[in-house]
């Protein structure tokens, strides 16, 4: 079967053949891959900066931005059949026994770093025609999101910020600490997402349908498609030539909370000062090559203080925002279908990986097709 692989010692992507996956245990699950995403990390893998392949292995296969049908599963399985849509999470436990998020199913929390992610750290990943996981790490997906699913997995970075968040959000007296986390009140708080790469955008849309009132920070030109997709979501768009970021506040008010979504450690830590009274800053981007930023260290530390600000990051998703994720991927194609399927700017044959990688500054999610959906299903074909 096709697998788009990275070989680190020969700095090469290539589409290699390869054995389909063996099924040897009875609560595993074969998928046939439809889409598999292609990101920032994706990016980084290509540039050799990130990815490991399997311990023996001279290669990885790419990808961890999934989706795909059951074809088989084991005789344990339950609640997953074939012919269903399937969203695979990525990251597995370390297994380490002195690690207790990893025991409890939350490697997302891991604390050994041992932790193997599909398609990037010691383990193959979906950009294949076939694969084979456990159960437990599989969500069905409905029909009626088979163009879009593939969006699940970056959606989740927003998710589980957005998780933490209201537990975080609870603290304030006049927000009732009983009601469920989805009926929090937000409406009428602010919230800046900076930049509008996939990630960025899809929060955008996740704050959007809990009632903030959302800007987002780039810098893409006022005028570019980009900008216009923001605020055709009754959302607002700042070009950063337009506004230093930690001056934010002269055009949105008090800023309560930011979701980070750039990967730059300058952006964020100059956007420190915007962060508004009893507000909230969420880092989600891991910075590439290694840069020096300067910081006014002791306001940035009098402001956490006395302005009762915080400061979090958050890496990976467990299965709990791979299911709001789903769930919320629902709500934006019932509110803004047109929007939400621009996401993905092309559909591509793997054979043409290194191309996408190389792609064009346009493109938004560029995913590669290694199957079409069967029948009862509906998805886009290859651009």
């Amino acid at each position: 079967m096709r697998a788009v692989a990275m070989f680190p010692a020969e700095k090469q992507i290539r589409v290699i053949d390869r054995k389909p996956p063996p099924f040897d245990a009875d609560d595993q699950v074969r998928l046939r891959m439809i889409d598999v995403g292609v990101c920032g990390t994706d990016h980084e893998i290509a540039h050799f900066e990130y990815g490991v392949p399997p311990v023996g292995e001279p290669y990885l296969v790419m990808g961890h931005e999934s989706l795909g049908q059951v074809i088989e599963v084991g005789s344990a399985v339950t609640g997953i059949k074939p012919g269903d849509l399937i969203v695979t999470t990525v990251r597995r436990p370390c297994g380490k026994p002195e690690c207790r998020p990893c025991a409890h199913d939350r490697p997302d929390f891991c604390r050994t770093g041992a932790y193997t992610e599909r398609g990037i750290k010691g383990r193959h990943g979906f950009m294949t025609d076939e694969v084979i996981d456990h159960a437990k790490n599989m969500h069905p997906v409905p029909a009626s999101l088979a163009d879009v699913a593939v969006l699940t997995e970056p959606l989740t970075i927003a998710e589980k910020a957005l998780v933490e968040l209201d537990s975080i959000w609870k603290r304030m007296p006049w927000i009732d600490p009983n009601a469920p986390a989805e009926k929090v009140e937000k409406r009428g708080a602010n919230a800046v997402v900076l930049g509008a790469g996939p990630v960025g955008l899809l929060a955008a849309l996740a704050l959007m349908v809990r009632g903030f009132d959302t800007w987002v920070y780039s810098r893409e030109s006022a005028v570019s498609s980009r900008a216009a997709w923001v605020e055709s979501l009754g959302a607002h768009y700042i070009e950063s030539a337009t506004l230093p970021v930690d001056q934010l506040s002269r055009q949105v008010g008090n800023v309560d909370l930011i979701i980070e979504a750039t990967g730059s450690a300058g952006v964020a830590f100059a956007a420190l000062p915007a962060i508004g009274m009893n507000g909230i800053m969420v880092l989600t981007g891991v910075p590439g090559r290694p840069k020096d930023v300067i910081i006014d260290a002791e306001r940035v530390m009098r402001d956490l203080v006395l302005e009762n600000q915080i400061l979090y990051g958050t890496v990976n998703a467990g299965p709990p925002s791979f299911a709001n994720a789903i769930t919320d991927l629902g709500r934006f194609l019932a509110r803004w279908p047109k929007q939400t399927r621009a996401l993905i700017t092309g559909r591509f044959a793997p054979e043409a990986i290194n191309d996408v990688l190389a792609g064009g500054k346009d493109a938004i999610k560029s995913v590669i097709r290694f199957n079409a959906p069967t029948a009862g299903t509906k998805a886009a074909t290859p651009g």
